[in-house]
């Protein structure tokens, strides 16, 4: 179970890196669609400029994710991935009462099914 707990986890960081795809390389349609943006807005230099700087965190997160899970096992691991995706679930939160409700859905629930997977079966 461990190992398939490693694996949503991993699924999690990645998903990360994916979002940080679309907030710095997408096109600004398809930026307005995962966002619920108007087009015109993301077309705003300011907001694209936003949109890369929430992408180069997103990105970096993913990977510091990816890179606990290959350099640190055991305890040490359970306690950093529990507080990253502790991090991941406050910020979904945050952003389902500031941005769009989905963000809770499509970051969160990820996070959190990790989190309980991490909790009851990651020794």
């Amino acid at each position: 179970m461990q190992i398939l707990t490693l694996f949503i986890v991993a699924l999690v960081a990645l998903e990360h890196i994916g979002i940080a795809g679309l907030e710095m390389f997408a096109k600004p349609e398809v930026q307005a669609n995962a966002f619920d943006m108007p087009v015109e807005f993301v077309k705003d230099s300011h907001a694209k400029v936003a949109l890369a700087n929430q992408g180069i965190y997103n990105g970096l997160f993913g990977v510091l994710m990816l890179l606990m899970i290959l350099f640190f096992t055991g305890a040490v691991l359970r306690t950093i991935l529990i507080l990253m995706l502790l991090y991941i679930i406050g910020v979904a939160i945050y952003g389902a009462f500031t941005a769009t409700r989905k963000i809770l859905f499509l970051q969160g629930l990820p996070a959190l099914i990790a989190l309980i997977l991490v909790a009851i079966f990651y020794k």
